[in-house]
């Protein structure tokens, strides 16, 4: 039988020790479900193997065809730059490799379902509010994208809405740490403005890091100066069986070269205001 294209899953990385264990366990329970087809990573920054010792690694043990799967939520620079650079110069070393580039695993209803089992494990459906946080872009792209999946865990599924599970609409702010508005200090006025009591912060992230910790001191930090207000933050969404299902999918659409990525909205095609002159520009790892 025909050995399957190897599976390559690019990870983030983070300086936290226990980041860097989940996301080999995650890659561990993906490998899991098909024994047959040879599987490897690598990180994009902070840890290792890097990408390029990843891939070496994986042609090392005989690839000749790779699959790459971004483990990226939403579509920013780690999977318009990095991943694809990373695929351009293994080419180049390991003359005769086969490369496909998976999109990211993006709005799928089973990341929606997994944040909102851990922002229920913390209450949200409970909760007055709640502020969906990410690590923010300079990518308005995907900054648009956060704010579409707080819409969407804001519609019917009673989170935000203060114990009414039949509302149509709950109150979810979107929010980011760095490089984009509204910070996590900005969102949470806002919903204490809006009279929330109770709010459920869900950090929008896979693995643990430095940014979920932070997120979770801030929090603490903004509960302690609003006397009366009380803050919550949700587990992490981690190695869910769901998302582990969505990588296989991710990994046969692009073996079968359906893949579509979401090109209207990009930087580099089209002219967003204020990031005209990226149009055209090659990413910065070409």
């Amino acid at each position: 039988m025909e050995t399957p294209p190897a599976l390559f899953l690019i990870g983030h990385g983070t300086r936290s020790a226990t980041g860097v264990a989940q996301f080999r366990a995650f890659v561990e329970a993906v490998a899991a479900v098909r024994p047959d087809t040879p599987v490897g990573s690598g990180l994009i920054e902070f840890a290792q193997p890097d990408l390029d010792a990843g891939l070496d690694l994986l042609v090392g043990a005989g690839a000749t065809s790779v699959v790459a799967v971004p483990l990226v939520l939403l579509a920013a620079g780690h999977l318009k730059d990095d991943g694809p650079a990373a695929l351009g110069k293994a080419r180049h070393r390991h003359p005769g490799l086969d490369t496909a580039y998976a999109r990211e695993l993006g709005l799928h209803p089973a990341v929606l379902a997994a944040a909102e089992d851990r922002a229920r494990r913390a209450g949200a459906d409970r909760a007055d509010a709640v502020v969906l946080i990410s690590r923010g872009s300079s990518d308005p792209d995907a900054n648009g994208d956060l704010a579409k999946v707080a819409r969407l865990l804001a519609d019917h599924r009673g989170l935000g809405t203060g114990g009414k599970p039949d509302a149509a609409l709950g109150l979810v702010e979107p929010a980011f740490w760095s490089l984009a508005e509204p910070d996590l200090v900005t969102a949470l006025d806002r919903c204490a403005t809006l009279g929330a009591r109770t709010v459920t912060v869900i950090p929008y992230f896979l693995f643990a890091g430095v940014l979920p910790d932070r997120i979770v001191d801030a929090a603490a930090a903004w509960e302690a100066g609003h006397p009366g207000t009380t803050v919550t933050v949700a587990p992490l969404l981690g190695a869910d069986p769901a998302i582990v299902d969505l990588v296989w999918d991710r990994y046969d659409e692009a073996r079968g070269g359906t893949v579509t990525m979401n090109c209207d909205g990009c930087l580099y095609r089209a002219p967003l205001p204020g990031y005209e002159s990226k149009v055209g520009a090659p990413p910065f790892g070409a």
